[in-house]
């Protein structure tokens, strides 16, 4: 599926999964092949009407480039046409204006240069150091959601004074002494040096009564991000081989340490993972005694009552897991990319079986907006319900690609349109 066409869905994931009458949908997603008769029944076990709409949406992503407009006719074939007629008329105007498939509910929040004239707007790109103090003023209003300030290394010497660029054509003055944070009027300034703490979990070896095999190649995961976020002037932590009750006992005492002085925090697990019952972020780590760790109750460790310190502050988490047990063979479309590899012998996923939590619970859709968990960031290796490929010889698909775009785009790119490079 192309970008334009994602990018749709995901705009439209509140009302589809609102209005969308499923059980009328499935024989013509049959017939249409739009989906195999299994595909159709992991949807449908998905939970509620609400869940499997979803989880239709979510899953129509990978069925190829014409996913969309089968879709559409779907809903036609089945008389949602206002559902139909509301897609068709976006897909067109997305084509018209290619602005249109940026998130548009979800706009970034920058500071931006006030009453400057175009050349003294070009000099400040070229040199953020020629912004003089006072210039500055909220120029969008963003919803409760993570807008980091771009991570830039180069300008992150304790030796000089470090404007960050936090935004399209926009400027922080660090010097100012006004730190405001909590505003959403404001972006994430990464002013601190080091700007905080990076806790890595990196589990290898598993018990053998876990019957989880040894994770080969997560070392090389470890160390490349280990460099990375040394780099991003980090203070890294690396823990290995830590059982579940170690895991959270490891993120216990970092949420409990003063990040007052300190602009931001990063957990990375890397571990074998399943899926798991959720009310907003799915899945759940192992640890290396085969117990698993939900990565909803370790965001929860770092709320506003378990992490005072870090209140208004970003809290980014990077999960290589497995998600579940499926496997997407993708579908072929053009790459330029000489890298592209496809699921083979050498490959290894880090998947384990559903575990049922207990009770049942209505997801939460789309983007979670969080007034509790504020200001947190989760990004996973794959999508709910699938395994997570993992190279024995160059580590897992996702680190590696991760550290190849944050070291190539880092400099120049906020952290959400980094995220949206890394694609398989």
């Amino acid at each position: 599926m192309n970008e334009a066409d994602r990018q749709l869905l995901r705009r439209s994931r509140l009302r589809l999964v609102r209005e969308l009458q499923v059980d009328s949908l499935w024989d013509a997603l049959l017939t249409r092949e739009l989906f195999t008769p299994d595909m159709i029944e992991d949807i449908q076990r998905s939970g509620s009407r609400r869940d499997q709409a979803r989880q239709l949406i979510i899953d129509l992503e990978t069925r190829g480039s014409q996913a969309l407009l089968l879709f559409i006719s779907c809903l036609e074939d089945t008389g949602q046409d206002t559902l139909a007629s509301f897609l068709r008329t976006s897909s067109q105007a997305a084509k018209q204006n290619p602005e249109a498939i940026r998130p548009s509910d979800l706009p970034p929040v920058v500071l931006g240069p006030v009453g400057l004239k175009p050349e003294e707007l070009t000099a400040v790109k070229q040199d953020p150091s020629k912004l003089t103090p006072g210039k500055l003023t909220p120029v969008v209003l963003g919803p409760e959601e993570l807008w980091l300030a771009k991570l830039r290394p180069e300008v992150l010497r304790p030796e000089v004074p470090r404007p960050v660029d936090i935004g399209s054509g926009g400027f922080s003055d660090v010097r100012a002494q006004d730190r405001l944070r909590g505003n959403a009027d404001l972006a994430y300034v990464l002013n601190a040096d080091p700007c905080g703490h990076c806790l890595i979990i990196n589990n290898v070896n598993f018990y053998l009564a876990s019957g989880l095999g040894r994770r080969v190649g997560s070392d090389i995961d470890c160390e490349k991000l280990r460099q990375r976020f040394s780099l991003l002037h980090f203070m890294v932590e690396v823990k290995g081989d830590l059982t579940a009750k170690q895991m959270l006992r490891a993120l216990g005492e970092l949420a409990r340490r003063d990040h007052g002085a300190l602009d931001c925090c990063v957990v990375v697990i890397l571990s074998h993972g399943c899926q798991a019952s959720h009310l907003q972020f799915p899945g759940a780590v192992y640890g290396t005694d085969g117990c698993p760790v939900s990565i909803e109750s370790i965001v929860n460790i770092f709320n506003g009552t378990g992490c005072p310190s870090l209140g208004g502050k970003p809290k980014l988490f990077f999960i290589q897991a497995c998600g579940g047990e499926q496997k997407d063979p993708g579908c072929k479309v053009d790459s330029t990319s000489p890298e592209d590899r496809t699921p083979g012998s050498d490959s290894e996923p880090d998947a384990v079986p559903f575990q049922e939590g207990p009770g049942t619970f209505d997801q939460p859709d789309a983007v979670s907006s969080l007034p509790t968990p504020s200001d947190i960031f989760v990004s996973y290796s794959t999508f709910p319900g699938f395994v997570s490929w993992r190279d024995p010889k160059s580590g897992s698909w996702y680190v590696e690609t991760l550290d190849g775009v944050f070291e190539q785009w880092a400099h120049s790119e906020d952290l959400q349109t980094l995220l949206l490079r890394i694609r398989y």
